[in-house]
């Protein structure tokens, strides 16, 4: 236990923005295509796993619903054994989890046997390598991390693009069982994305500085929480919750069912199985894109605004796409949804990163992770469930496009007022901390002066240095200039 190496982003280290990092973007760029491309991937076995165990389709889109649920449930998790053992360990670990779940499920007799193999442990392993990887991306990018969340994000539709014509021709050559078990295999190469995550280290200085500190002034200094319940007091981080949580109820649901769709309307495997792959290259050069626009000047402090019109764009796309009758009207829908698909992507992650800071986005993501985890139980099922009442693919694409449009609703008006509001406060509680500091300057002025008669001057508000004052409980800077320090961070 105490071997474990805890890469806690010592102080005074940098994101280098480069250099190994993009050997630790790899490794997320891969562990993110597993991580979202299986839930989908493993839906061109459902006719077969149907046929095989008499089920509905609301049966097997639960295997897809719980791969997903384990991937955002275990968030908190994931984040506790992350801030005691480091990244690096627990994605291995992870890996070895991921690839035991499938093989396991290659021998399964019942559909609950998938459900335990398939959705729990395989979606355990998934979870312990996904939130590690974007923890380890967002300490070694800082200036250019819009632009590594777009490149790690579109790992999801490369491995979609591959994972689902590979199904297909697993099924068609081994059966099912035989894919299950030969994608367990492929699954162990999470362990080695997992080794590429080095801990960043502190520079000579910053351990020379550390060395010289006194045993018992470090004993004095508090631990970190495994857990930091802190975030929820932002009400930034309240609105991002709650609108993820509404947008996942239908994000996933199209691309699990537009195969079905497709089948439905009489087109051959092979050839439903194309809409996927052609939904996941629209969606691969989307997410890199968006990601570059993303970190520009104009759009950076302003993406929480972009990933609503990208959530309102993906929402539109579904309830258009409701009306195809026919593979081209399927074909159209696919590259608009990944379009959009792509752009929540690529920003969903960088607006938490820009919410809560590096320090507490370990937490962060954990406890988002977790409550979205009962929207994806509810949102496929849900939508399986009405397919099985009405056999209308029509009804379950305009529930989830009303769904992804409501939510994108939720986070730009939340957004807006919660940044009118606090703003307000903001200046508010910086007024009154210059009117008190200025005051306090002034009298500690008029005492120095009868103390110190022609020395140096007090250091007070005229003295061109920056000044730390405290209002409350929250420190301010004010610059001489008369200018106030604000966080430009949207939400």
């Amino acid at each position: 236990m105490g071997g474990a190496v805890v890469d806690d982003a010592p102080p005074g280290v940098k994101a280098p923005d480069g250099g190994w990092g993009w050997a630790v973007l790899a490794g997320g760029f891969v562990i993110t295509g597993f991580s979202y491309a299986f839930p989908k991937a493993v839906s061109v076995f459902f006719k077969e796993l149907i046929l095989e165990f008499d089920v509905g389709y609301s049966d097997t889109a639960l295997i897809s619903s719980i791969l997903l649920a384990m991937l955002y449930g275990s968030g908190p998790l994931c984040s506790v054994l992350v801030n005691r053992f480091g990244c690096r360990p627990v994605m291995m670990v992870g890996g070895l989890f991921a690839s035991l779940g499938m093989i396991l499920a290659s021998f399964a007799t019942s559909i609950i046997h998938i459900y335990l193999c398939t959705g729990v442990i395989t979606g355990l392993g998934l979870a312990l390598n996904f939130q590690p990887s974007l923890i380890m991306l967002n300490r070694y990018f800082s200036e250019k991390r819009p632009l590594a969340n777009g490149l790690a994000a579109a790992g999801s539709p490369v491995a979609l693009c591959c994972l689902s014509p590979l199904g297909q021709v697993l099924q068609y050559h081994y059966g099912w069982r035989g894919g299950f078990l030969i994608l367990g295999g492929l699954l162990l190469n999470c362990c080695a994305c997992g080794a590429l995550m080095r801990p960043l280290l502190p520079p000579e200085k910053a351990k020379n500085l550390e060395e010289s500190i006194p045993t018992e002034e470090k004993k004095i200094q508090p631990k970190k929480k495994l857990l930091d319940f802190s975030v929820f007091k932002d009400r930034g981080f309240i609105i991002y919750t709650l609108a993820a949580s509404i947008m996942v109820l239908g994000l996933f649901v199209p691309p699990v069912f537009v195969v079905s769709y497709a089948k439905s309307l009489g087109y051959e495997d092979t050839q439903s199985a194309l809409l996927l792959t052609i939904l996941g290259f629209v969606d691969m050069f989307a997410r890199p894109i968006c990601g570059l626009i993303a970190g520009t000047k104009w759009v950076r402090p302003r993406t929480v605004y972009v990933l609503s019109f990208a959530m309102i764009f993906n929402g539109c796309t579904d309830l258009i796409g409701s009306q195809a009758k026919d593979y081209g009207g399927l074909v159209i829908f696919c590259i608009f949804f990944g379009m959009s698909y792509g752009m929540v992507g690529a920003l969903q992650f960088e607006v938490l990163m820009a919410v809560v800071g590096t320090e507490k986005f370990s937490s962060a993501i954990g406890l988002v992770l977790l409550v979205e985890a009962i929207a994806v139980l509810v949102g496929p099922p849900g939508a399986g469930r009405l397919l099985d009442y009405t056999n209308v693919y029509m009804y379950v694409f305009l529930l989830a496009g009303c769904e992804v449009t409501l939510s994108a609703i939720v986070l730009a008006l939340g957004n807006f007022f919660c940044i009118k509001i606090k703003h307000g406060e903001t200046e508010a509680k910086l007024e009154m901390a210059v009117n008190a500091a200025e005051k306090e300057g002034l009298n500690r002025g008029v005492e120095e002066e009868e103390d110190h008669d022609g020395e140096e001057e007090p250091k007070g508000k005229d003295n061109g240095k920056v000044c730390a004052l405290k209002a409350g409980e929250e420190e301010i800077t004010v610059m001489e200039t008369g200018e106030k320090e604000e966080d430009n961070t949207s939400i």
